[in-house]
C-alpha cells in the first residue's frame, strides 16, 4: 500500500477558510495559479513572465502555500511549486471553479502564451538557462 505523506500531512491541519479566500482575492497570486496549470513550475519562470521581482514572488506563492492550494519543492538551487487541492472538499470545488474562470480569462491566457514562447522559443533566456521546463511544455 502506497500513501501520500503530504496529503496525509494536509488532512490533519485545520482547513482555514478565511485565508483560502484571501489568498485568491489577490491578481498576482491568480496569475501564479493560472500559470502552473497541472504542472510543476520553477520561481524563476514565474518572475520571468510576470516582470515581477523574485522576492514578491516567492511571498506570494508562501501565501498560497499557507492556504493550501499550492506545495513547493526543491531541486538543487531551483524550487518548484505545484497546485495541490484544498483539503476542504467544498472549497476544493470552489477551487477548481476559479482555476476553470481563471482559463477564459484574457491576461491569464496572455500570460499563459508568454509561458509556451518563452519554454518553446529557440532559447531560453539567460536567467532561465539551466532551469527546469515544465513538464507539459518540454520539446
Amino acid at each position: 500500500m502506497c500513501y501520500d505523506v503530504s496529503t496525509m500531512i494536509r488532512a490533519k491541519v485545520k482547513f482555514d477558510l478565511e485565508q483560502f479566500f484571501l489568498a485568491l482575492s489577490d491578481r498576482n497570486r491568480l496569475r501564479l495559479i493560472n500559470l502552473m496549470g497541472e504542472d510543476e513550475i520553477c520561481v524563476c519562470f514565474f518572475v520571468e513572465i510576470l516582470k515581477m521581482p523574485q522576492p514578491k514572488v516567492s511571498r506570494h506563492l508562501a501565501y498560497l502555500r499557507r492556504a493550501g492550494i499550492v506545495e513547493a519543492r526543491r531541486e538543487g538551487k531551483w524550487m518548484h511549486y505545484r497546485i495541490v487541492p484544498p483539503v476542504d472538499e467544498h472549497a476544493a470545488r470552489i477551487f477548481e471553479q476559479v482555476r476553470d474562470w481563471l482559463n477564459s480569462d484574457r491576461e491569464m491566457q496572455q500570460d499563459r502564451a508568454r509561458l509556451v514562447k518563452v519554454c518553446c522559443g529557440p532559447s531560453l533566456p539567460l536567467p532561465l538557462q539551466g532551469a527546469p521546463l515544465p513538464v507539459s511544455l518540454q520539446v
